[in-house]
């Protein structure tokens, strides 16, 4: 099979597409035949080994032990292992893969990771739900507690996370508050966004404005800045951001939540059957539907990486194999 191998960290020149030997699944994966693929930072973290420590937990210390990018997907199952009972042939599927993998014409997966996928959705919108899809219920509603007449702020609302947290919180019954840049504030609106900052011309810490439950896809403001756009009892939930602002909230926002209503709190998804398979019925419903940037080939996923590291995408970018 044809896959994208990098062997070595570093930039996406490392990032080569080779004919590799197709993936054999165990007894509890399934094998599918990729259609399509999405990009996520984790891909260019994993490509360069930033943070440091995620060599330490498994990555691989001088050189990746997962050679090959990818972690969102959806195609068609190819096979099955045995203790397998979910899946058959045949099935169209979606779902994360927590070794990675993705970036490939095949790819092994455990089968709590995948969901069938429903007939109305396309290859390329499934595989923009797993991680974006997923980070942002699982921070509206597991980590941010949401609830119906809340007054919710997205901050990154334009980007992949971004613009599933509009519609999500929306159909939980939020007052949604989307924070943008000036290009992308036409299309908050049209997600379902009540209000509308534009991050160039306002910095929402400081108009004096109050949330229920700040949802930070791109957290760059200082923590104690959420901390002061928050009422009383809110929650502002990271799960996004520089590598400076992700230390801080995974080892100050504990500390910072002491003596007081207010939460600060870091999210790290996890994909699960269960969470797949409520986005797929809350897009049947018409509740939320993936947004899509760009497109790209196999063969082109260094410029696919390279496009997702400048940080300026309007949604999900994807992979179409």
């Amino acid at each position: 099979m044809k896959a994208i191998v990098y062997r070595k960290y570093g930039s996406p020149d490392v990032l080569e597409l080779q004919e590799i030997e197709k993936p054999v699944p165990k007894d509890n994966e399934v094998l599918v035949k990729v259609h399509a693929a999405s990009v996520n930072p984790l891909d260019w973290h994993y490509l360069r080994g930033e943070p440091f420590f995620m060599r330490l937990v498994g990555a691989g210390l001088l050189k990746p032990k997962r050679t090959i990018l990818g972690a969102d997907l959806a195609g068609r199952v190819e096979l099955v292992g045995k203790n397998v009972k979910q899946f058959q042939p045949g099935d169209e599927v979606f779902g994360g893969a927590s070794h990675l993998g993705a970036f490939a014409e095949y790819v092994s997966v455990p089968e709590k990771e995948l969901a069938l996928k429903s007939n109305s959705m396309t290859f390329e919108e499934a595989a923009a739900v797993p991680i974006a899809g997923l980070t942002a219920l699982q921070g509206l509603r597991d980590k941010g507690k949401i609830q119906s007449g809340q007054k919710i702020l997205i901050n990154g609302a334009s980007g992949g996370v971004g613009t599933f947290a509009v519609q999500l919180a929306k159909s939980f019954g939020a007052e949604v508050t989307a924070v943008c840049s000036t290009r992308n504030l036409d299309r908050m609106r049209s997600l379902g966004a009540e209000h509308v900052i534009d991050y160039t011309q306002e910095n929402f810490t400081e108009n004096e404005q109050h949330y229920d439950l700040i949802l930070a896809a791109n957290g760059y403001h200082p923590l104690s800045a959420y901390k002061r756009a928050l009422s009383p009892n809110g929650i502002s939930v990271t799960t996004g951001g520089s590598m400076k602002q992700i230390y801080q909230i995974m080892f100050r926002g504990p500390w910072m939540s002491m003596g007081g209503g207010k939460k600060m709190v870091f999210l790290s998804t996890k994909i699960n059957k269960e969470d797949l398979v409520f986005m797929n019925e809350l897009y049947e419903t018409g509740k939320v539907k993936p947004v899509i940037d760009r497109r790209y080939a196999l063969s082109e996923v260094p410029d696919a990486i390279r496009y997702i590291e400048e940080g300026h995408a309007r949604g999900k970018v994807i992979i179409t194999i």
